[in-house]
């Protein structure tokens, strides 16, 4: 989850690389400035939190959260009113 300054065309700039960036390390949007990530270790989460911290640009504030697959497949999500399906928990291995 990030707030990435975009007042001037700089920033606005700055954002989109970003924003670049986490789809470029296999991201997906959730929303506009939520995006997520299926990891199937801790390591590979210091990994991606190096990665992510080398892309913030300035004044850019991150966070990370990390949870259990269980907890993924416990998402609840309204679309239009109604109640949408669960997601299933990603597989373990991903390749992009």
């Amino acid at each position: 989850m990030f707030d990435l300054p975009v007042m001037t065309k700089a920033e606005r700039k700055a954002a989109t690389s970003f924003r670049n960036s986490l789809l470029d390390l296999g991201f997906e949007m959730a929303q506009f400035s939520v995006y997520m990530r299926f990891y199937s270790s801790q390591g590979q989460v210091d990994t991606c939190c190096g990665n992510v911290e080398k892309a913030v640009p300035e004044g850019g504030r991150v966070n990370i959260l990390t949870f259990t697959d269980k907890q993924y497949e416990r998402i609840i999500s309204f679309h239009g009113g109604t109640r949408a399906a669960g997601k299933p928990a990603p597989g373990q291995f991903e390749l992009f």
